[in-house]
């Protein structure tokens, strides 16, 4: 048993019900304290995020369009994916940058860690700012994927927002955190 969360909730232990490769299923039991009220919630648990605005010398972003199945529909964002073990947020992202579009930038900052849906996901995304990224051969999306490389102004990424062309939350949160940057 772990000592009180915040908001009084008590964790008094879990088990895996489901393991689905790329994230797995949790019965976690919890206590409500003082009233001392017990219920289960589901928790996915998966390793973290990394999503990354990558802007050229010309201050152009680089976009990728592909098919996602949760929404069955073609969805415009950012390069991203998942933190594999042993490397950093920064060299996921960098990683992901270079096989998503072929460009390779020498850093990329770290904009902010976000948590995607905190009520059932436990696990965060890092969303970073990789500027000078340059073409450095063909892109090396996995074989699952099929990839189409945007370029557009990243002046454009408010309007791409607003008019719903960029709807993927985690990318929407990524734009947000780098226009408070003031980097634009």
């Amino acid at each position: 048993m772990r000592g009180a969360a915040p908001g009084g909730w008590v964790r008094l232990g879990g088990r895996k019900v489901a393991d689905h490769g790329i994230f797995t299923v949790h019965r976690d039991r919890y206590r409500l304290e003082p009233e001392g009220r017990e219920r289960d919630f589901v928790v996915l648990r998966a390793v973290d995020w990394v999503n990354v605005i990558a802007l050229t010398p010309e201050r152009e972003v680089l976009l990728v369009r592909q098919y996602r199945h949760g929404s069955e529909s073609d969805s415009l964002e950012i390069p991203g994916g998942m933190v594999d073990r042993g490397e950093t947020p920064e060299q996921a992202a960098l990683r992901e940058l270079r096989e998503e579009t072929g460009y390779r930038a020498a850093r990329a900052e770290l904009l902010g860690t976000i948590e995607p849906n905190p009520a059932i996901f436990a696990n965060r995304c890092h969303c970073f700012l990789a500027e000078d990224a340059r073409p450095a051969g063909p892109a090396e999306p996995d074989p699952w994927e099929r990839i189409e490389l945007i370029r557009r102004p990243a002046g454009a990424l408010p309007d791409l927002v607003r008019e719903g062309a960029i709807r993927h939350a985690l990318v929407v949160a990524a734009v947000g955190l780098y226009l408070l940057s003031g980097r634009t």
